[in-house]
């Protein structure tokens, strides 16, 4: 098994390349600006979607999702790291997100 790099929230910038594994409604609610969103199970169909040179960084409400996803992605040959204590984290941190339901950006 590949060791597994974890990100801080606090290390995320305008730069980072955030992939967002949640399911539709969990994104719907709230989310990074500009993060990509592959929902956990579609990730192996929609590989083409992601770049293997790109350091991703991979995000879901707490961890568990995104840290299997990060797992299985760097078992196949992408950059990837887990983002530690996920979207729940991201909040505590009052960091920027938007939602795509016009209610007030939040976390499920």
């Amino acid at each position: 098994m590949a060791d597994i790099l974890t990100t801080e929230v606090t290390a995320l910038d305008g730069n980072s390349r955030i992939l967002d594994v949640r399911e539709d409604y969990e994104w719907e609610a709230g989310h990074i600006a500009g993060a990509l969103h592959i929902p956990l199970e579609q990730i192996p169909a929609r590989l083409n979607e992601l770049d293997p040179d790109e350091d991703l960084q991979v995000i879901c409400r707490t961890g568990g999702r995104s840290l299997r996803a990060t797992t299985w992605l760097t078992e196949n040959g992408y950059s990837a790291a887990n983002v530690a204590g996920g979207m729940g984290a991201w909040a505590d941190a009052e960091r920027p997100m938007v939602s795509e339901n016009q209610q007030p950006p939040r976390v499920l």
